[in-house]
């Protein structure tokens, strides 16, 4: 069975527990205490040496880190990695557009609030907030005219980017600006096998 080194409140870890609930493939979920400084271990840092989760591992040992090369690998010959090249490639611009112009806003200032540390990054805040609406944006004017990001149907784009989307407004970023974003994000939830960010999935084990 695959071993997901996790945490609860991190989006990327959320992503692959969205994908292995909707991909139906059972794995144990080994929660890893970021805040206390459990990747910084000598033990995960020898299973990853960047100490981040999301960290999944095989059953013949073999780890795989990052969690949208996660996704790429674990929807490899499913219909939420089309085969086409160019779909693919779209697919990919939007994993990037997600891991670049993305996440290190709405994600990093979600993560102030939820780890009490925005007042000692309040002169940083402005800046973040800006990129994070101009990344919102982007998706808002892609998504006017589109059910999905890729292909007209649900991908593992759609999956890398509803994890910090649909969770925005827990950094203060107001989503009534954005109602294509909005929809999408219905239409995402209403996908089969979607498992919400709190739900409990996954054969609960300890790490250590």
């Amino acid at each position: 069975m695959l071993r997901l080194y996790d945490c609860g409140e991190s989006g990327n870890c959320y992503k692959v527990r969205l994908l292995l609930s909707q991909l139906g493939t059972p794995f144990e979920r080994a929660p890893v205490d970021v805040l206390h400084g459990e990747t910084r271990t000598p033990e995960f840092l020898a299973m990853n040496a960047n100490g981040r989760v999301p960290l999944v591992e095989w059953p013949d040992g073999r780890r795989l880190a990052e969690s949208n090369a996660i996704l790429w690998h674990l929807a490899d010959g499913t219909p939420l990695l089309p085969a086409d090249p160019w779909e693919r490639a779209q697919i990919l611009q939007w994993m990037f557009f997600e891991q670049y112009s993305h996440e290190p806003y709405v994600a990093v200032v979600r993560f102030w609030h939820f780890a009490g540390k925005v007042e000692q990054n309040r002169a940083a805040l402005p800046e973040k907030m800006e990129r994070g609406y101009q990344a919102l944006d982007v998706m808002e004017h892609h998504l006017a005219t589109r059910a999905f990001l890729v292909g007209e149907r649900y991908t593992i784009a759609d999956v890398a980017l509803y994890a910090y989307t649909h969770v925005a407004d827990e950094g203060g970023f107001d989503l009534a600006r954005v109602p294509a974003v909005r929809h999408w994000l219905e239409r995402v939830r209403a996908q089969p096998g979607h498992v919400a960010i709190t739900d409990e999935v996954g054969t609960l084990v300890a790490w250590r």
